[in-house]
Order: structure tokens, then C-alpha cells, then sequence
């Protein structure tokens, strides 16, 4: 009995089989059939390979939300040559809740501030700037004459509110309603010169190889008083890849420069004062893979479509060339039964001719 029912339960999985088997007997071979097969296998040989170099490439995916973050610190990263002695210049931070920010942590190193050629070369490379920045420094300190200019470089922390950084004549001085520069009660403008030379400005986590709207920029003045502006919107950045995770904020910047004329009522401090805001928004920049069940899904697709495309084509090819040969095989039986018929037709005059003569 179990016997019984285990070919009557075979039975029926047969019944229910959807892809029925043909007799290899009677299959029947041609070459055309084989060049289509030939083709199908290259195309989905090379498709297939192509997928999977989609399926390994990865891509960028921008998303906008409110940056929430307002306890963490600001970090600013500054590489600045100042054509003025470093005893004479400083620099500061005063935000928008009046904190002032000393900028200790900065480090003023006496400098050239003239290039030679050459470094003047890789200082208009804006992709080698900042990497060659101390090989043409080390470059300016072999020179026999004493340095005239100050490079000021480093990174530092501020809060994250809008803030102004300043580099002005003399060391800031913190004051209870404010701050103050030391030099600016006992210098005249005959000791400033506020041309400079930003190697690199940017904030947040460096990223290795990007260029900052600011980087190797240069001003150039012959005016002790001149003021120079930079007005600065950061857009917070988060980037999050396979490699590497870190906050890098991006910035847009507008600049303006001035003469400072009390005469003329153009009021104001010589020097140069970058203002920084940050924008509400911040961008998070991630890393997109596709998933291992879409390129399945894909690749079955092709595989498919293939099949099925090719299919219907060699079908609908054999289809035209049967119809073709058919007519002409046609046209030649025709052709064949006319003749005959003209034959016959002779025959039976001439038979009819002999039987009355």
C-alpha cells in the first residue's frame, strides 16, 4: 500500500509538471540555432560582468537635516603668512556670546614673505599648496637676509556660535566690557602691512586632498591701513564612508577690502578679520552600496530577458525565412506546371495535325 501511494504520489508531481521534457529524438539541430545560442551566451557573459562591476561601484547620498549638535566645539584649521614681524601681529576670536579665545594653541614662526619662481609655482598649484607649504618655507629660511614676514599655523577650538577672527596690530588684550589690541595705542601705520598669503582655511577634521574656497589666496597691499574681510557661511558636514568617518564642514565666502580713513568717516581697525556663521542646516554625506538581493534580482533579469528576447527572435527569423523559401518554392512549381503545361499543349496540336493529315 505505502508503495501504492508513493507512484500515485509521483504521478500526480509529474501531472503538475510545468516544464515538460522533449525527446532529445526529437529535437532538430541547425546552425542557425547554434549561432543564436553562440550569441545569447556571449551577451549574457558580458552583461553579467558588467552588473557585477555596478554591483562592487558605490555612491554618494546627500541628506539634509537640522544639525542638533550645540555643545561640541568648532574646530578651525589656519595656515596664514602675514607680511609683518610676529612681535607686531596677533590674533584672536571673539564670538557673538563675547568670549574672546587667545589662540595659544597657534604657532607664530618667522618667515619670507617673497617666492622665488618656483614657489611661486607650487603657491599657484592650488592642489599642492598646503602639502608643499613647508618645503617652500624651509626653502625661504636658507635665505641670508632676516625673515620679514610671520607665518601663523595650527588648529583650534571655539564654540560653535558666530564669531569673528581677527589679526591685527599687537597682542589681544581681554578687557571686562570687551577686548583690546596692545599695539594698537602705541603703533602708527607706518609699522603695518597687512598683505597675506592663506595657505589653507578650514573647519572641522582636515580631509585629506580637498580644496577650500580660501586656500592659496593672496592680498597684497602698500597701505598700512588697509582692512581686509572675509565673510564666511559654514555648512556642517558629516561624511561617513567605509573608510573613514568625520565631521567636514564645508563654506562658501565673499570678501572686501577697505582703506581705513577717519577723515573720510571710514572708520574701523586695519587688519584682517575673517567672520564665520554657521548654517542651521548641516549635509550628511554617506556611502551607498547596492544590496546583494538587487543584483541577484538584476542579474536574474538579464539572464531572462535574454533568454526570453532571444527566443522570440530566432522564432520570428525562422518564421520570415519559412515564409520566403515557401513562395519561392512556390513560384518555382508554378513555373515548372506552366511548362508543362505548354508542352502538353504542343503535343496535342501536333498529334491532332498528323491524325487529320
Amino acid at each position: 500500500m505505502k508503495r501504492l501511494n508513493r507512484k500515485r504520489a509521483l504521478s500526480l508531481v509529474k501531472e503538475l509538471d510545468a516544464f515538460p521534457k522533449v525527446p532529445e529524438t526529437y529535437v532538430e539541430t541547425s546552425a542557425l540555432g547554434g549561432a543564436v545560442s553562440l550569441t545569447v551566451f556571449m551577451s549574457m557573459a558580458i552583461l553579467s560582468i558588467l552588473e557585477f562591476f555596478v554591483y562592487q561601484d558605490t555612491w554618494m547620498k546627500y541628506e539634509y537635516e537640522v544639525d542638533k549638535d550645540f555643545n561640541s566645539k568648532l574646530r578651525i584649521n589656519i595656515d596664514i603668512t602675514i607680511a609683518m614681524q610676529c612681535q607686531m601681529v596677533g590674533a584672536d576670536v571673539l564670538d557673538r556670546a563675547n568670549t574672546m579665545v587667545s589662540l595659544k594653541e597657534l604657532i607664530y614662526e618667522p618667515v619670507h614673505y617673497e617666492l622665488n619662481p618656483q614657489q611661486r609655482l607650487w603657491q599657484k598649484d592650488r592642489d599642492m599648496s598646503y602639502i608643499l607649504h613647508s618645503l617652500y618655507y624651509d626653502m625661504n629660511d636658507s635665505l641670508s637676509r632676516p625673515p620679514s614676514a610671520c607665518r601663523i599655523y595650527g588648529n583650534f577650538y571655539v564654540n560653535k556660535v558666530e564669531g569673528n577672527l581677527h589679526f591685527t596690530l599687537g597682542k589681544a588684550l581681554q578687557l571686562p566690557d570687551g577686548h583690546t589690541h596692545f599695539g594698537l595705542l602705541f603703533l602708527n601705520n607706518d609699522f603695518q602691512n597687512f598683505s597675506h598669503r592663506i595657505d589653507h582655511l578650514s573647519f572641522g577634521e582636515v580631509v585629506p586632498g580637498r580644496i577650500n574656497p580660501l586656500d592659496a589666496t593672496e592680498k597684497n597691499t602698500f597701505k598700512g591701513n588697509q582692512q581686509f574681510q572675509y565673510f564666511i557661511t559654514i555648512v556642517p558636514t558629516r561624511l561617513q564612508t567605509s573608510k573613514l568617518s568625520l565631521d567636514a564642514h564645508q563654506y562658501s565666502v565673499t570678501e572686501q577690502e577697505r582703506v581705513i580713513n577717519h577723515t573720510a568717516s571710514e572708520h574701523g581697525a586695519s587688519g584682517i578679520f575673517v567672520k564665520y556663521k554657521l548654517n542651521p542646516l548641516m549635509v550628511r554625506v554617506s556611502e551607498e552600496h547596492m544590496p546583494l538581493g538587487n543584483f541577484l534580482v538584476r542579474l536574474c533579469g538579464i539572464i531572462g530577458g535574454i533568454f526570453s528576447t532571444s527566443d522570440l527572435l530566432h522564432r520570428l527569423v525562422g518564421f520570415c525565412v519559412d515564409i520566403v523559401y515557401c513562395r519561392f518554392k512556390l513560384s518555382s512549381i508554378m513555373t515548372d506546371f506552366m511548362i508543362i503545361t505548354r508542352i502538353s499543349t504542343v503535343n496535342m496540336q501536333y498529334m491532332l495535325m498528323l491524325y487529320i493529315v
